[in-house]
């Protein structure tokens, strides 16, 4: 047996368990370290597909920049409590949320069958990809290119969200501080 094979195996199961830890944690600092979990495990899977420079910018990005981000907001706003059991919840939530699982499940099985009949690499080739220089400069010239303008968005999103988020604590700690 190949051992690509055994590592996809491994890397696919630790990130499918891993997801299943982030839903299933009952503190958001756990669920946070979680998702730190499946984003080595992607990591890993580029890695086998021949991305390298796509695990690198997923541990240095995801894993380090945006995880720590997201640990950083949720210790700011204090929110490092347990949520609500599901056992707890409303008849129409529970629901709410089956129906939703099964509609992202329905996508997603419809999205892997169809999957069987694209055919073709597509505009970016082994050769092409070679003839511009390789895959860092190709993925620096679509990105910058055709959608610099998503990218600047994206940068003008987590700053308004990071303001946000320290608007949003320190209106926690002055309220707090005017009752007592």
């Amino acid at each position: 047996m190949d051992w690509s094979f055994l590592a996809f195996i491994a890397f696919s199961t630790i990130a499918i368990l891993g997801s299943l830890m982030v839903i299933l944690q009952k503190t958001p600092v756990s669920s946070a370290f979680s998702l730190v979990l499946v984003f080595f495990s992607f990591s890993g899977l580029y890695a086998l597909l021949g991305a390298h420079f796509l695990a690198a910018l997923q541990i240095l990005v995801y894993t380090g920049a945006i995880m720590v981000l997201f640990v950083f907001v949720i210790m700011l706003l204090g929110q490092d409590e347990p949520t609500t059991d599901l056992k707890e919840s409303s008849l129409l939530f529970k629901g709410v949320a089956t129906l939703g699982a099964f509609g992202l499940l329905s996508i997603l099985l419809q999205a892997v069958f169809s999957a069987r009949e694209i055919t073709g690499a597509g505009v970016y080739t082994d050769e092409k990809i070679a003839e511009g220089g390789g895959n860092l400069r190709s993925i620096a010239e679509v990105l910058f290119k055709d959608y610099i303008f998503h990218f600047e968005l994206v940068s003008f999103l987590i700053l308004a969200a990071i303001v946000a988020t320290v608007a949003l604590a320190k209106r926690k700690n002055f309220n707090e501080g005017e009752s007592s």
